[in-house]
């Protein structure tokens, strides 16, 4: 296991931890505000979307792979392959020449993110003990939540003052110092036994979430044939269908392996199976939000496209606030407390976005905005916090990672449900505003029925008044619903979060941070 007794290695460890999970997170962030100028430079706006799809594919799949393979063959050494791919796929993507290869060599990079994440927050677990964690988690929260306050600015400023390929390149010198000092600070002691990889369970996990997460992405939008397709559509019920058969085949596999990817023993743990239901369906909420706010804001309180890339500051900066409060008082309450106030607070933000009409004011949104962060915020460190001291350092990766794994499966699902609803909801609000605006043409109506005909203040400036108002109240109409259905999805975790009980973290002495290979306690009373 992981060897600090070095003060200074152990603040070398954060330091270069703290690298790679900025860099990981602010990559997405950076690609977004910058992406317009690449599509540019490269003629591939049909392929656009694929430049974050592909990147989610395989960062979710690795996620899992990673944190199994972290407990067979030590976290160092894991970390650094992770890193490898990630620098890897930062080089290649300056060096694309269009759209398909940027797409491929993306791929490359999501692989290498997702190892950075859940081995940086496993690695945390190793080398501080159960009563310093809370802490730890909570900064590493903050980061990740700062890379999305970060990440508009540069990407605008690297676009307008570099090349574009420097969004990718500036990930190079960081990367290898991060890679550099976790290889000399980071020490482990590994065990001689001789582990077997569960290759046909990886193989098999990987496709069916390559297939399930490939139908979630191209189901919906037919605004685009060949690229998207109806829900009921052949080709996304045979990729679901594929899903289930190798998740299937999946389980089956994983009760017979000698070293399963996810060991399903795992789920026996009720901490770690609560939390894991609480995780996914807080991912659907969190990440729908965050995907449909910037949408509300332009599209219906006006805010200019200049300022877009910074319509989400007030929520992450409430977030990286309570992310480090969630994680200073996380030894003194249980974890079913702070996990059900968090997100009710996070449903409470919720339903007040679900009352926004056209009348809502910035500082209104900016409000429920801070409202809903305070309630995300301390979710993440106690998922992980929980989830970690629930098991022995040995499965220690693997449960990081799984806990991580079924938030990002759920945002993904929350982000396609939810667009899926929206859709729906524009559909049937177009057709009663074209029944009372008798005075324009079918074409004309048509003309302006995108939402994002209302993103362009040129188009908004040149739309009849009349039509303008009805597609604005059409809008903010969707984008209620969307809210509507983040109170279900985050209802359904604080349900889940009963089950819990008094569980909580027990403070110890053990030794973590000098590396004993001992087991954290953690009660588990139903009531």
């Amino acid at each position: 296991m992981t060897n600090t007794s070095d003060s200074r290695n152990t603040r070398l460890i954060v330091i270069g931890l703290m690298i790679g999970l900025l860099l990981s997170a602010l990559d997405q962030t950076i690609v977004s505000t910058a992406m317009p100028t690449v599509i540019n430079k490269l003629h591939g706006f049909n392929l656009y979307s694929w430049v974050f799809s592909i990147y989610m594919l395989t960062s979710t799949a690795a996620v899992p792979i990673f944190g199994k393979l972290a407990d067979l063959y030590g976290r160092r050494p894991v970390y650094l392959v992770g890193m490898g791919f990630f620098i890897l796929g930062s080089a290649l993507c300056g060096l694309s020449h269009n759209m398909v290869e940027l797409i491929i060599f993306r791929g490359i990079q999501g692989i290498g993110a997702g190892a950075l994440m859940p081995l940086a927050m496993t690695i945390i677990g190793d080398i501080y003990p159960p009563d310093k964690r809370g802490k730890m988690q909570g900064i590493f929260g903050a980061v990740f939540g700062l890379s999305s306050i970060l990440g508009p600015g540069a990407g605008g400023f690297i676009v307008d003052h570099w090349d574009w390929q420097w969004i990718f390149y500036v990930n190079l010198p960081f990367g290898i110092i991060a890679a550099i000092i976790l290889g000399i600070a980071l020490k482990e002691t590994r065990s001689k036994e001789k582990r077997s990889i569960d290759w046909f369970g990886a193989l098999t996990l990987t496709g069916a979430i390559v297939a399930i997460l490939l139908g979630l992405v191209l189901a919906g939008n037919t605004d685009q044939p060949g690229t998207h397709y109806a829900w009921a559509s052949p080709q996304i019920i045979g990729l679901f269908s594929i899903g289930a058969i190798l998740i299937g085949a999946f389980l089956l596999i994983e009760a017979r392996a000698k070293e399963p990817i996810i060991p399903l023993t795992l789920f026996k743990n009720r901490v770690i199976t609560v939390v894991s239901i609480a995780g996914f369906f807080m991912g659907t909420g969190m990440f729908g939000a965050i995907t449909y706010i910037p949408l509300f804001v332009q599209g219906v309180v006006g805010t200019k496209a200049a300022t877009a890339g910074y319509i989400l500051t007030p929520l992450m900066l409430s977030l990286i606030l309570a992310s480090i409060i969630g994680g200073r008082i996380i030894s003194k309450l249980t974890y079913r407390t702070i996990i059900m106030t968090s997100m009710a607070i996070m449903g409470l933000g919720f339903y007040l976005m679900s009352t926004m009409t056209v009348d809502t004011t910035n500082l209104t949104v900016i409000l429920y905005m801070i409202v809903t962060g305070l309630g995300m915020g301390s979710l993440m460190p106690t998922f992980t916090i929980a989830v970690q001291s629930a098991v022995g350092p040995e499965m220690r990766g693997v449960a990081t990672s799984s806990s991580q794994f079924f938030r990002s499966i759920g945002g993904t699902m929350g982000v396609s449900i939810m667009g899926a609803i929206m859709a729906s909801k524009m559909a049937s609000g177009l057709s009663d505003a074209s029944k009372k605006l008798t005075d324009f043409s079918p074409e004309e109506l048509l003309k302006y029925s995108n939402p994002q005909s209302l993103l362009s203040e040129e188009t908004r400036a040149s739309m009849p008044p009349q039509i303008f108002t009805a597609v604005r109240e059409v809008l903010a109409n969707a984008v209620d619903g969307i809210f509507v259905t983040g109170v279900i999805f985050v209802a359904v975790g604080v349900i889940a979060a009963i089950f819990l009980g008094k569980s909580r973290l027990q403070k110890s002495d053990s030794g973590a941070a000098n590396g004993k290979n001992e087991k954290f306690e953690v009660e588990v009373d139903m009531m």
